[in-house]
């Protein structure tokens, strides 16, 4: 933005610096005028000698006292002047020079430089705030923006995979015309179906962030009820018992978020489980200011290091994934994004007998 040149602030504030101090002088000489000089008497008075005064004299009189007083009073001026300007120069200077080191660490952030911080020493005042403050907003946008970018390899690689495999299938159904065609058809159908799950998947992880939906009264209670009921045939498929308890959950939100939330964590649940025999638990509870989604499942003992990592797009537990519904690694991520659009929390706890609790709390209708 353009704008037109003036006075720094350092300038400013030495004027105003020296301007205060001019004006406390003015206002001692007006004291000084007021309740001293106004009582010596503007023409000569004869003293004649007594016991208090045994010298006879002239009383000093206003016109002599200020013809006296008057350069003083200048060059005390001029020299409250001078000790003003240099004075809140300096002054100015070592006060702003927090300020100083937040613009530069400002300008490398705006060239691309997120590592610098200003990490401004000494005790707790605005500056030190301030500059605590821009300190945070860089960490949290260098690790937004090396986020960003691991995202945009990774997705980059997912898209390239069925991309590539399609080609390879072409290729192979040119060079040989006696090759199967409906095998061809079958295995194109496939990979075309799980790059249209991927965009799809993306999208919807774009869209869920936006905040852009109008909130509604939401129970989650009533949510998993009907994540769980359209997921019975996968689990059934994969011998995996589902159960659902829990309280009305009342929050405000969007439905089709909160369903596809519930959902991804349901589905997750199912798949990534025991071979046999696997159990998943979907539960509600109420806090005095949140409503708490919590989904548990069986399976193999996961790390708390791997746990932390598992929301991070395109991260999958492959040692836990039915090789049939492997998914495209987004599942979480989207989970996440929702949770953060209702001002949520997502938070995954390895279980001490194998698999993971997953637990989202809400703000409370």
């Amino acid at each position: 933005m353009d704008r037109a040149s003036g006075l720094s602030v350092r300038a400013r504030l030495t004027l105003s610096y020296a301007g205060f101090l001019m004006l406390a002088g003015v206002l001692l000489l007006a004291a000084v005028w007021v309740f001293l000089l106004r009582y010596v008497p503007d023409r000569a008075l004869m003293i004649n000698g007594s016991v208090d005064a045994p010298r006879p004299g002239v009383f000093p009189v206003r016109s002599n006292l200020l013809r006296v007083f008057a350069p003083r009073a200048a060059a005390v001026f001029a020299l409250l002047l001078a000790f003003g300007l240099a004075g809140g120069w300096v002054l100015a200077g070592r006060m702003l020079a927090p300020m100083s080191r937040i613009a530069d660490a400002a300008r490398l952030a705006s060239a691309g430089s997120l590592s610098h911080r200003v990490r401004l020493p000494g005790r707790k005042d605005e500056f030190r705030e301030l500059a605590d403050a821009f300190d945070e907003m860089l960490a949290r946008l260098e690790a937004h923006v090396a986020e960003q970018q691991r995202f945009a390899a990774n997705a980059s690689h997912e898209l390239r995979t069925p991309l590539a495999t399609s080609k390879a299938l072409l290729d192979v159904a040119r060079s040989d015309p006696r090759h199967d065609t409906a095998e061809v058809l079958d295995r194109l159908h496939a990979v075309n179906a799980r790059a249209i799950d991927l965009t799809e998947a993306l999208l919807l992880l774009s869209r869920a962030g936006q905040r852009s939906f109008t909130p509604e009264p939401v129970d989650l209670s009533l949510l998993a009820e009907e994540a769980v009921e359209t997921l019975v045939p996968l689990a059934d498929r994969h011998g995996v018992a589902v159960e659902t308890v829990g309280e009305v959950a009342p929050t405000t939100g969007s439905p089709a978020l909160l369903l596809q939330l519930t959902a991804n964590l349901v589905h997750n649940a199912i798949v990534h489980n025991l071979p046999e025999w696997g159990t998943v638990r979907v539960s509600t509870a109420v806090r005095p200011e949140t409503v708490l989604l919590t989904v548990e499942n069986t399976g193999e003992k996961v790390t708390a290091q791997t746990a932390s990592t598992l929301t991070e797009p395109f991260q999958r537990g492959t040692e836990r994934v039915h090789a049939a519904h492997a998914g495209v690694g987004l599942g979480l991520a989207i989970v996440r994004s929702i949770a953060q659009a209702h001002d949520g929390t997502l938070t995954l706890a390895p279980r001490s007998m194998g698999g993971l609790r997953v637990t989202v709390e809400l703000p409370a209708a």
